[in-house]
C-alpha cells in the first residue's frame, strides 16, 4: 500500500426530501458517475461552515432552510489515484438532512463547476441508489436504510482502498 502523507477531510450531504435523496449525476467516458453535494474542506475552514458553503455552491442550498445536518458516516479513503500527484488519504463526513418541496422548488438544477466538472441535480429515490457508481460509495448503506430518518448504529462505514474502489 502506497504511504498516505497528508489528509484531506470532504464534506458530503444527503439532502432528502421525503423518499428522494440529491445527488450529482456527472457523465464520464463510458460510464455515468454520481455524488453526494459536497466538497473539501479549505484550510482553516470549520466543517459547519465547509457544509454550508459546500451545499449553497452545489445545490443553491441555504442550511437555515433545512433540518440540521447529522454526521450519519465517517468513510476513510486510501486510493491511489491516477496521476503524478501523491494521493491523499481522505476523511469522508457524511451528513444526512431534509428539506420541505418549498425548499426543493428553490434549488439548483445544475451543478456549475466553472466548466470543470459540472454535473445535473438529479432526485432519486434512496433505495434506488443500490447499484449507482456513488462517491463516496455508500449507496448500499443508503439503499439498506429502513427509512431517511433512521437512526445510524454505527457512523463507521467501510473503507475505501485499491482493492474495492476504481476511479471512472
Amino acid at each position: 500500500m502506497p504511504e498516505f502523507h497528508r489528509i484531506k477531510l470532504r464534506v458530503g450531504a444527503l439532502v432528502f426530501h421525503g423518499d428522494e435523496v440529491a445527488l450529482i449525476r456527472r457523465p464520464r467516458a463510458g460510464a455515468v458517475l454520481h455524488s453526494l453535494p459536497g466538497g473539501n474542506v479549505e484550510p482553516a475552514e470549520d466543517l459547519p461552515s465547509a457544509l454550508r458553503r459546500e451545499l449553497a455552491e452545489e445545490l443553491a442550498l441555504d442550511l437555515d432552510d433545512a433540518t440540521p445536518p447529522q454526521l450519519l458516516w465517517v468513510v476513510d479513503q486510501m486510493v491511489t489515484r491516477p496521476g503524478p500527484t501523491p494521493s491523499p488519504r481522505k476523511l469522508h463526513l457524511v451528513y444526512r438532512l431534509h428539506i420541505t418541496a418549498d425548499v426543493r422548488r428553490t434549488l439548483a438544477t445544475e451543478e456549475d463547476d466553472d466548466g470543470h466538472d459540472s454535473g445535473e441535480i438529479v432526485w432519486l429515490p434512496y433505495r434506488d441508489t443500490v447499484g449507482l457508481s456513488l462517491y463516496p460509495p455508500v449507496a448500499a448503506r443508503l439503499a439498506s436504510l429502513p427509512s431517511p430518518t433512521s437512526p445510524v448504529p454505527d457512523a463507521a462505514a467501510p473503507g475505501i482502498t485499491d482493492a474495492n474502489y476504481s476511479w471512472l
